[in-house]
């Protein structure tokens, strides 16, 4: 179907659940190429009345926030699908610069959640025969709360300038970083089974959303999730990066609306055409074994019977929209091809009235 973007009201008492797309762009890079930046880093805010929860966080998140009319003190939980950098660039700047914004949280603190520390490094690509030397090999694969830390006593100089002589909270009493638990049980194993078969568990709760996950496949990086907010008026479903799995379909089963990865697939081929260096080879392999292409997408979307699918985190952040609409060609529910700040209802209004 042709992608619409569905309207939608911003009166805070309507408790009707809607994303916004901060950010559409995947990869860690700048996609402007000479043009106007049109989608900044991947980051989506799922609304509930004036309450958001943040999925990832991307370059230019707290720009965007701004620009969608959300207020920072408003947000109650952060939550990272894995911990690649185009999903992580932007968590300091919201403790550093949401100190003043969220003045008055303490006791109430924002969650940030995300995956656990991987407890060993990945192999290295069988396009070299001498492995690299890994960074920080006294902690070269901190988790979620070890990375909110090394990044706030990175800033300490700053951070204590402003609590010291400004009288601000500390950025800890104003979010609380935890890592999520994997079950026993499963066979998990970073390096060996990344993403056992398994049923989604949960991973947050309040009045509002219930947040389950589930593990996806995005290699080399483990763990890496996929998550799934339930609210009393409708689903969401998050892809985050990954090839195709099952644990993805099961994740999604009937969801109002599933947002998946993209990636063009003759992007890749085109930047590869000519790779001359193992590094380079290593990238296309990285590409065609960690992500999803557009007609994959909509066959997730297609097998876990989600009402709405709309493509994000996609790599080129300057393909032109053709490329994307493939999908809807393979998928019969409503599709949408979001640019940043657009926002699609978990529920079209004509399901809400007739609800």
């Amino acid at each position: 179907m042709e992608s619409v973007v569905q309207p939608f009201g911003s009166d805070p008492q309507d408790l009707s659940p809607r994303i916004i797309a901060l950010g559409t762009a995947g990869g860690p890079r700048w996609w402007n190429v000479g043009e106007p930046i049109r989608r900044t880093g991947i980051a989506t805010a799922v609304v509930v009345g004036d309450s958001f929860y943040l999925v990832d966080c991307g370059h230019g998140v707290g720009r965007r926030i701004n620009e969608a009319g959300l207020s920072l003190r408003n947000l109650r939980g952060i939550f990272l699908t894995h911990l690649h950098s185009d999903h992580t660039v932007d968590l300091g700047s919201l403790a550093l610069f949401g100190l003043y914004e969220l003045l008055g949280r303490s006791g109430d603190p924002v969650h940030i959640i995300g995956p656990c520390n991987r407890g060993v490094l990945p192999p290295a690509s069988p396009r070299t025969a001498v492995p690299p030397r890994p960074l920080a090999p006294d902690c070269p694969t901190p988790g979620t709360r070890e990375m909110f830390d090394l990044l706030m006593r990175a800033n300490a100089t700053d951070l204590n300038d402003r609590i010291i002589d400004s009288l601000r909270p500390s950025p800890h009493e104003l979010f609380t970083a935890s890592d999520i638990v994997i079950p026993d049980g499963l066979g998990y194993h970073p390096n060996d089974n990344p993403t056992p078969e398994m049923e989604p568990f949960e991973i947050y709760r309040d009045e509002l959303v219930t947040v389950t996950a589930i593990l996806v496949e995005h290699p080399p990086i483990a763990p890496a999730f996929g998550f799934r907010f339930e609210t009393v008026a409708g689903s969401v479903t998050f892809s985050g990066d990954t090839c195709y799995t099952p644990n993805m379909v099961r994740l999604a089963r009937d969801t109002d609306l599933l947002l998946h990865e993209a990636i063009d697939f003759d992007f890749v081929e085109h930047k590869y055409a000519n790779a001359a260096t193992d590094g380079d080879r290593a990238a296309r392999d990285h590409h065609y074994k960690s992500h999803t292409s557009v007609a994959g997408a909509a066959r997730v979307a297609r097998e876990a019977r989600a009402r709405q699918l709309a493509l994000h985190h996609l790599v080129p952040g300057t393909a032109k929209p053709e490329v994307w609409a493939e999908a809807g060609r393979h998928f019969d529910g409503l599709f949408f091809v979001p640019d940043d700040l657009d926002t699609i209802a978990l529920r079209p209004a004509m399901d809400r009235v007739s609800a």
